[in-house]
């Protein structure tokens, strides 16, 4: 074989030596008995077809590679927003393996998380004994200041009460009385991740503002004047976060950021080990229920803690993942309006430099078609964004979507000319997107690492913009959110472009007549 010690090739040469290739056609000639090439390139150009664009968005009981994730992924990434808290699934170690690796693949840190470790007893005999011993050793093994317990599928088709289970696990000595240990139930074979979130988030919230379960007294609110931020589930949210918490500090206002995992997927390299970093405290998030509002920047993705956060009286700021000038304008107003306070005069000059830079590039993005897909929230805040800088958000694709978020997706496309001609489409798949691209071609695709099949697929570059991404590193590190992260975005969409007239004009003699030094 060609691999050895004194002449060692990268993976994506080694597989192109003779000796490899020789497997793979003897593989394919006597294994694999596919179909005559010229019959799978029939079937194939036949998908990229308008008749297969009827056929495939007429369906209605497959879906093919949805872009979303399950409940307890959101449960899990809640869990690690709060001060020395240890997620801990009621559910097979199978799930829990995949959330852990989903996490630490993108950001590109440990993600600490247990499970209860069912199996086929459990699922006909139930959990309890699952859940007793697994708060017990997570307990002493770990030493977690709080253990947040969410669900899977097997715990929530057989009707596990995790209430009664871990008051019974409190009982049996497992963790002490007075332990905190929140929970909310998570059935990840309906809505996704985002819901999961929610449904954490709520979670925690009623364990300390209601009376932990009914084994104490419910706090009583006593409004103050400060502000609460929750930032809703964010593949971006180490950079995020750190400029959030930069533009309460310019304000001088006195907030709390619920549900903060920026630290711990952010942790320094110096010898020490941390599993627990950062992080919303115990005491932060009591405090809380006395603010005077709070601002939620997903409101797809925190719908039963907006209206939760209403009946204790707060007032609630809900916003769609503000990206761009005129998102980032709202959470800017909304702080000054809701405090009082002037609006910073070094965030002012930061929104003229952001429009002068948008003003310097408009000529290039302007009038080229984008297809993209993600998060309810996040695809409104793209889509706004798009539009200011005078790109066509073609196609807009939300697999958690609902009809509600589409009709918001189409008063954008109503309010801008760059809209016209396109469309939102709720609770679709990524084979949806693929036929869409074939049919109403774009220039770019905004997603994730998964997206990186369609660029393939259908030859249209890829801008990572959506969690997870896996085959890029270190995009979490940098913000979307604001006027920086406007900033951000907008050259990420601009390398991507130059990127591709690059490639498309690097021939010598033949199409490198706009090769340019100079763009």
């Amino acid at each position: 074989m060609p691999q050895n010690a004194d002449k060692v090739i990268d993976h994506e040469m080694l597989f192109r030596e003779p000796e490899y290739q020789a497997l793979f056609k003897n593989k394919k000639e006597n294994f694999e008995f596919n179909h005559a090439d010229a019959k799978v390139q029939e079937i194939r150009d036949w998908t990229k077809s308008k008749d297969y664009l009827e056929k495939n968005f007429a369906r209605d009981s497959l879906v093919v590679n949805p872009a979303k994730a399950c409940q307890p992924l959101g449960a899990v990434y809640v869990a690690n927003g709060f001060a020395k808290t240890l997620s801990f699934v009621h559910g097979s170690q199978g799930c829990v393996a995949y959330y852990r690796s989903h996490f630490s693949r993108h950001f590109k840190e440990p993600t600490s998380c247990v499970s209860s470790s069912m199996t086929e007893d459990a699922a006909v005999f139930g959990g309890l004994n699952n859940m007793i011993d697994g708060l017990a050793n997570t307990y002493s093994l770990y030493k977690p200041d709080m253990i947040a317990v969410s669900t899977t599928c097997m715990a929530e088709v057989i009707g596990d009460d995790l209430d009664a289970f871990i008051k019974n696990a409190k009982q049996k000595g497992s963790v002490p009385a007075e332990f905190d240990v929140p929970f909310a139930h998570t059935p990840a074979f309906v809505g996704s991740h985002i819901t999961g979130y929610d449904n954490a988030l709520l979670g925690v919230l009623k364990h300390f503002w209601d009376g932990k379960a009914g084994t104490t007294t419910p706090l009583t609110r006593v409004p103050n004047d400060s502000i609460n931020f929750i930032g809703g589930f964010d593949g971006f949210v180490v950079g995020n976060m750190k400029e959030v918490r930069r533009i309460f500090d310019l304000f001088g206002v006195d907030y709390t950021l619920l549900c903060d995992p920026s630290e711990v997927w952010n942790t320094a390299t110096d010898g020490e080990f941390r599993m627990y970093a950062g992080g919303t405290t115990k005491e932060e998030v009591e405090k809380a229920l006395n603010a005077k509002a709070t601002i939620v920047f997903q409101e797809y993705c925190t719908e039963k803690t907006i209206k939760y956060l209403k009946e204790k009286g707060q007032e609630v700021v809900v916003l769609n993942c503000p990206v761009g000038v005129a998102g980032t304008d709202r959470f800017i107003m909304a702080i000054s309006e809701l405090t009082g306070k002037p609006v910073p005069a070094q965030l002012e000059k930061e929104r003229g430099q952001l429009v002068d830079a948008m003003a310097d590039s408009q000529a290039h993005l302007h009038g080229k078609r984008f297809a993209l897909y993600g998060d309810p929230d996040q695809m409104l805040g793209l889509t706004e964004f798009l539009l200011e800088l005078g790109a066509e958000p073609a196609h807009v694709l939300s697999t958690n979507g609902t009809e509600e978020w589409a009709k918001k997706v189409q008063a954008l496309f109503d309010s801008s000319p760059y809209g016209t001609g396109c469309k939102a489409y709720p609770k679709r798949d990524l084979w949806h997107m693929r036929s869409l691209m074939n049919v109403e071609p774009v220039d770019f695709l905004i997603g994730n690492t998964y997206g990186k099949y369609l660029e393939r697929d259908t030859n249209t570059p890829l801008v990572r913009m959506v969690f997870p991404i896996f085959d890029r590193h270190h995009y979490h590190r940098y913000p979307t959110w604001g006027y920086d992260g406007a900033m951000r975005t907008l050259i990420m969409l601009l390398d991507e472009f130059f990127e591709t007239l690059d490639a498309n004009t690097i021939i010598p003699g033949k199409t490198d007549y706009s090769y340019d030094i100079i763009r």
